[in-house]
């Protein structure tokens, strides 16, 4: 008689090889975590680990997938109400991530002076590839409201969000390398204000919109995590 799963406890299961794995990945890096330390973390079997995953890079993939469907989970329901313009949907878009991010700040802090380190390369990538994959369809739809509006001037949705996801990235690169100087005391604040005023003024030449028009980060998000 073929085995009968139970769906809930296959994903209680699963996720709790995930935290573990996430948890390891922060505190030791990938490159350097070994699919026996999940074992030792959870107590379980090799058995166990491959009856959910065929091997660490498999693990990596789904703690990947559940990081990125987390976050953008949070910044769905903003893209697809139609109640709200384009330029709204953008700033809620950055203003949710924000608030994603705070209410793991913990985590965040954990993690965020090893996610640059060579061993955690992997995961960077991963992440980055899955980030383009997800949000370049999303902003696409949101500028080409934006130009149905009137409000974004663009000659390709597509391609300009392929850029501004880019630059996404980059400015999220730039943001831990000042809150690492920021928390060594290198730079002042108005560093983080310039910067951030920069990668807004770029996001408004290449929507094409009025200088000012976009707040893609508000003070209190800035102070909560330089001031």
């Amino acid at each position: 008689m073929a085995r009968t799963v139970n769906p809930t406890l296959h994903t209680v299961r699963r996720d709790a090889f995930l935290d573990a794995a996430q948890r390891l990945v922060a505190n030791k890096g990938y490159e350097a975590m070994s699919i026996q330390d999940v074992l030792d973390a959870l107590e379980v079997s090799k058995g166990a680990f491959y009856h959910y995953f065929d091997s660490k890079q498999a693990l990596l993939e789904a703690v990947v997938d559940r990081f990125a469907d987390s976050g953008m989970a949070s910044i769905v329901p903003v893209l697809n109400d139609p109640k709200l313009t384009a330029i709204t949907k953008l700033e809620r878009v950055f203003a949710g991530i924000a608030g994603w991010k705070a209410q793991r700040k913990e985590l965040v802090l954990a993690i965020i002076e090893v996610w640059n380190s060579d061993s955690n390369a992997i995961v960077r990538e991963k992440v980055r590839r899955m980030t383009v994959r997800l949000l370049v369809p999303l902003l696409s739809s949101v500028i080409r409201h934006g130009v149905d509006e009137g409000v974004i001037r663009v000659a390709s949705a597509d391609e300009t969000a392929t850029v501004l996801v880019s630059l996404m990235l980059g400015a999220q690169e730039q943001a831990t390398h000042l809150f690492i100087a920021r928390q060594a005391n290198t730079i002042p604040y108005e560093v983080v204000e310039r910067t951030f005023a920069g990668y807004t003024e770029a996001f408004e030449r290449i929507l094409g919109v009025p200088k000012g028009r976009l707040t893609l980060q508000d003070s209190a998000t800035l102070h909560f995590w330089f001031g």
